[in-house]
């Protein structure tokens, strides 16, 4: 049986979108946004208080590849914030594709009736897409391995 929950992270240059799975780690809920407008460390701190106080055990961050697969810089830019997450927040961290996840979080949203224009301006589709993320993971890696 799986222990704590998985942490899936969306992280964009001005957001960072987050979501938690629940105990049994079947599902994915969207959680919060955090800005990044005042760097880094208060970002940081965020997640380590949502960590500890949800239990996490495991992240999953985005990891944004071209759609022929290859790394560019976004995907770098991910895997830097990731080493340093995990260096924070001290759990296991898998970088997980996230091709299409930003697309699928705004179909999501749409088929709720939501409007587009607000969740863009407030930030919400990138809680969205880091549950989209973290429920592909989810949905394709072997429970006994978490």
């Amino acid at each position: 049986m799986p222990q704590g929950r998985v942490l899936g992270i969306d992280a964009g240059e001005r957001r960072v979108g987050v979501a938690l799975s629940d105990e049994l780690r079947l599902l994915a809920s969207p959680f919060t946004v955090l800005d990044r407008g005042h760097g880094l460390a208060p970002v940081l701190d965020a997640l380590v208080e949502v960590a500890r106080s949800a239990g996490v055990t495991h992240l999953v961050v985005g990891l944004p590849l071209n759609a022929d697969g290859s790394q560019g810089r976004q995907a770098r830019r991910a895997q830097d914030f990731a080493r340093v997450a995990q260096r924070v927040l001290g759990v296991p961290l898998e970088m997980w594709d996230e091709r299409l996840s930003t697309r699928e979080a705004e179909e999501i949203a749409r088929a709720q009736g939501r409007n587009m224009r607000r969740l863009r301006q407030g930030g919400q589709l990138d809680a969205i897409a880091a549950a989209v993320i973290l429920q592909d993971y989810l949905d394709h890696t072997d429970r006994s391995d978490r």
